[in-house]
Protein backbone atom coordinates (compact mmCIF):
# COMPACT_ATOMS: atom_id res chain seq x y z
CA UNK A 1 0.00 0.00 0.00
CA UNK A 2 2.76 2.31 1.10
CA UNK A 3 4.75 2.00 -2.32
CA UNK A 4 0.96 2.33 -4.48
CA UNK A 5 0.84 5.48 -2.63
CA UNK A 6 4.20 6.54 -2.68
CA UNK A 7 4.36 5.69 -6.72
CA UNK A 8 1.39 7.81 -7.09
CA UNK A 9 2.35 10.96 -5.40
CA UNK A 10 5.46 10.34 -7.31
CA UNK A 11 3.07 10.52 -10.49
CA UNK A 12 1.49 13.48 -9.38
CA UNK A 13 4.07 15.32 -9.31
CA UNK A 14 6.10 14.44 -11.83
CA UNK A 15 2.25 15.98 -13.77
CA UNK A 16 2.08 18.74 -12.03
CA UNK A 17 6.06 19.63 -12.76
CA UNK A 18 5.28 18.44 -16.19
CA UNK A 19 2.41 20.94 -16.53
CA UNK A 20 4.10 23.43 -14.64
CA UNK A 21 7.30 23.26 -17.15
CA UNK A 22 4.59 22.99 -20.69
CA UNK A 23 3.35 26.55 -19.16
CA UNK A 24 6.86 27.99 -18.24
CA UNK A 25 7.88 27.10 -21.82
CA UNK A 26 4.47 28.18 -23.52
CA UNK A 27 5.33 31.51 -21.80
CA UNK A 28 9.01 31.96 -22.99
CA UNK A 29 7.79 31.08 -26.29
CA UNK A 30 5.07 33.27 -26.12
CA UNK A 31 7.61 36.20 -25.71
CA UNK A 32 9.34 35.14 -28.58
CA UNK A 33 6.22 35.11 -30.64
CA UNK A 34 5.69 38.99 -29.69
CA UNK A 35 8.52 39.63 -32.57
CA UNK A 36 8.99 36.73 -33.98
CA UNK A 37 5.39 35.70 -34.43
CA UNK A 38 3.45 32.85 -33.97
CA UNK A 39 5.43 29.68 -33.93
CA UNK A 40 8.29 31.56 -35.20
CA UNK A 41 7.00 33.14 -38.53
CA UNK A 42 6.23 36.41 -39.06
CA UNK A 43 6.19 39.20 -41.61
CA UNK A 44 8.43 41.78 -40.76
CA UNK A 45 11.36 42.58 -42.67
CA UNK A 46 14.51 42.68 -40.18
CA UNK A 47 12.83 40.30 -37.81
CA UNK A 48 13.92 36.31 -39.50
CA UNK A 49 11.94 33.64 -38.98
CA UNK A 50 12.42 30.97 -36.36
CA UNK A 51 10.36 28.40 -36.32
CA UNK A 52 12.22 24.99 -37.73
CA UNK A 53 15.38 25.94 -37.05
CA UNK A 54 17.51 22.89 -35.23
CA UNK A 55 18.13 22.72 -31.50
CA UNK A 56 21.86 23.46 -31.44
CA UNK A 57 21.47 26.08 -33.99
CA UNK A 58 19.19 27.95 -32.05
CA UNK A 59 20.87 27.49 -28.72
CA UNK A 60 24.28 28.76 -29.74
CA UNK A 61 22.37 31.68 -31.16
CA UNK A 62 21.04 32.37 -27.64
CA UNK A 63 24.56 31.64 -26.52
CA UNK A 64 26.60 34.21 -28.49
CA UNK A 65 23.52 36.82 -27.77
CA UNK A 66 24.16 35.84 -24.26
CA UNK A 67 27.84 36.36 -24.60
CA UNK A 68 27.30 39.60 -26.60
CA UNK A 69 29.53 37.79 -28.94
CA UNK A 70 27.67 39.27 -31.89
CA UNK A 71 25.43 42.37 -32.38
CA UNK A 72 22.21 43.07 -30.87
CA UNK A 73 20.17 45.07 -33.11
CA UNK A 74 17.69 47.67 -31.13
CA UNK A 75 13.94 47.12 -32.43
CA UNK A 76 10.80 47.58 -31.14
CA UNK A 77 8.75 44.84 -29.87
CA UNK A 78 5.91 44.35 -32.79
CA UNK A 79 3.05 43.26 -30.45
CA UNK A 80 2.01 42.11 -26.76
CA UNK A 81 1.77 44.05 -23.21
CA UNK A 82 5.06 45.76 -24.06
CA UNK A 83 4.50 46.75 -27.84
CA UNK A 84 6.05 49.70 -29.19
CA UNK A 85 9.05 49.43 -26.41
CA UNK A 86 12.27 48.98 -27.76
CA UNK A 87 14.36 45.91 -26.83
CA UNK A 88 16.99 43.87 -28.10
CA UNK A 89 18.40 40.11 -28.68
CA UNK A 90 20.92 40.44 -25.39
CA UNK A 91 18.36 42.19 -23.12
CA UNK A 92 16.12 39.15 -23.85
CA UNK A 93 18.18 36.48 -23.18
CA UNK A 94 20.12 37.74 -20.29
CA UNK A 95 18.32 36.18 -17.47
CA UNK A 96 17.53 32.53 -19.21
CA UNK A 97 19.29 29.73 -17.93
CA UNK A 98 20.63 26.68 -20.21
CA UNK A 99 17.55 24.67 -19.51
CA UNK A 100 15.14 27.93 -20.52
CA UNK A 101 16.97 28.08 -23.71
CA UNK A 102 16.97 24.37 -24.80
CA UNK A 103 13.37 23.96 -24.21
CA UNK A 104 12.59 26.86 -26.10
CA UNK A 105 14.93 25.85 -28.94
CA UNK A 106 13.13 22.70 -28.88
CA UNK A 107 9.53 23.93 -28.69
CA UNK A 108 10.63 26.47 -31.61
CA UNK A 109 12.66 23.18 -33.76
CA UNK A 110 9.32 21.58 -33.67
CA UNK A 111 7.49 24.53 -35.65
CA UNK A 112 7.32 24.79 -39.25
CA UNK A 113 10.18 27.48 -41.12
CA UNK A 114 7.99 29.64 -43.35
CA UNK A 115 9.53 30.79 -46.14
CA UNK A 116 9.21 34.67 -46.92
CA UNK A 117 7.41 35.56 -50.40
CA UNK A 118 9.79 38.70 -51.12
CA UNK A 119 10.96 40.06 -53.90
CA UNK A 120 14.15 39.20 -55.99
CA UNK A 121 16.35 39.51 -59.56
CA UNK A 122 16.01 36.40 -61.39
CA UNK A 123 18.89 37.00 -63.29
CA UNK A 124 21.08 37.70 -59.83
CA UNK A 125 19.55 34.97 -58.31
CA UNK A 126 20.68 32.18 -61.39
CA UNK A 127 23.89 33.57 -60.72
CA UNK A 128 23.93 33.04 -57.13
CA UNK A 129 23.02 29.57 -57.74
CA UNK A 130 26.39 28.89 -59.18
CA UNK A 131 27.85 30.87 -56.12
CA UNK A 132 26.13 28.55 -53.58
CA UNK A 133 26.36 25.47 -55.57
CA UNK A 134 30.57 26.26 -55.74
CA UNK A 135 30.39 28.07 -52.50
CA UNK A 136 28.02 27.03 -50.28
CA UNK A 137 26.63 24.09 -50.09
CA UNK A 138 28.63 21.58 -48.99
CA UNK A 139 27.79 22.91 -45.23
CA UNK A 140 24.20 24.50 -46.18
CA UNK A 141 23.25 21.81 -48.29
CA UNK A 142 19.90 21.33 -50.15
CA UNK A 143 20.27 24.76 -51.21
CA UNK A 144 20.38 25.69 -47.89
CA UNK A 145 16.85 24.56 -46.68
CA UNK A 146 18.22 21.54 -44.02
CA UNK A 147 17.84 22.56 -40.59
CA UNK A 148 20.01 18.78 -39.84
CA UNK A 149 23.04 21.15 -41.09
CA UNK A 150 22.77 23.37 -37.65
CA UNK A 151 23.96 25.92 -39.85
CA UNK A 152 20.35 28.34 -39.68
CA UNK A 153 18.22 28.02 -43.02
CA UNK A 154 19.06 30.67 -45.49
CA UNK A 155 16.66 29.49 -48.42
CA UNK A 156 13.58 32.05 -48.28
CA UNK A 157 14.70 33.60 -44.73
CA UNK A 158 14.34 37.47 -44.70
CA UNK A 159 16.93 39.21 -47.53
CA UNK A 160 17.59 42.26 -45.50
CA UNK A 161 18.40 40.20 -41.97
CA UNK A 162 20.51 37.88 -44.32
CA UNK A 163 22.24 41.33 -46.05
CA UNK A 164 22.60 42.38 -42.25
CA UNK A 165 23.90 39.11 -40.75
CA UNK A 166 26.31 38.79 -43.47
CA UNK A 167 27.72 41.94 -43.25
CA UNK A 168 28.13 41.57 -39.62
CA UNK A 169 30.57 38.43 -40.41
CA UNK A 170 32.62 40.70 -42.56
CA UNK A 171 33.06 43.48 -39.96
CA UNK A 172 34.04 41.07 -37.69
CA UNK A 173 31.27 41.52 -35.15
CA UNK A 174 29.50 38.07 -35.30
CA UNK A 175 31.30 34.64 -35.13
CA UNK A 176 32.09 33.19 -38.06
CA UNK A 177 32.88 29.14 -38.91
CA UNK A 178 36.58 28.50 -39.87
CA UNK A 179 35.45 26.99 -43.06
CA UNK A 180 33.09 29.95 -43.76
CA UNK A 181 35.68 32.49 -43.09
CA UNK A 182 37.53 32.16 -46.42
CA UNK A 183 34.62 31.47 -48.42
CA UNK A 184 32.71 34.54 -47.85
CA UNK A 185 35.50 36.81 -47.80
CA UNK A 186 36.75 35.53 -51.28
CA UNK A 187 33.95 36.80 -52.73
CA UNK A 188 32.98 39.98 -53.89
CA UNK A 189 29.92 42.38 -53.37
CA UNK A 190 28.15 41.75 -56.17
CA UNK A 191 28.35 37.85 -56.02
CA UNK A 192 27.28 38.18 -52.41
CA UNK A 193 24.29 40.11 -53.32
CA UNK A 194 23.35 37.68 -56.11
CA UNK A 195 24.02 34.73 -53.31
CA UNK A 196 20.68 36.74 -51.12
CA UNK A 197 18.95 36.99 -54.27
CA UNK A 198 19.01 33.59 -54.79
CA UNK A 199 18.20 32.58 -51.03
CA UNK A 200 14.82 35.01 -51.78
CA UNK A 201 14.08 33.37 -54.80
CA UNK A 202 13.50 30.20 -53.01
CA UNK A 203 10.03 30.88 -51.69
Amino acid sequence: MGYVLLAGSMLFGLAVATGAHAADVNKLAESCANCHGKDGANAESDVPNIGGLSVKYFAITMEHYKKKERPCVETKIRSGDKKGTKSDMCQVVKDLSDDDIKQVAQHFAGKKFVRTAQKFDAALAAKGKGIHDKSCEKCHSEAASLADDDAGILAGQKTHYLKEQTEFFLAGKRPMHKKMEPKLKALSKDEVEAVLHYYASLQ
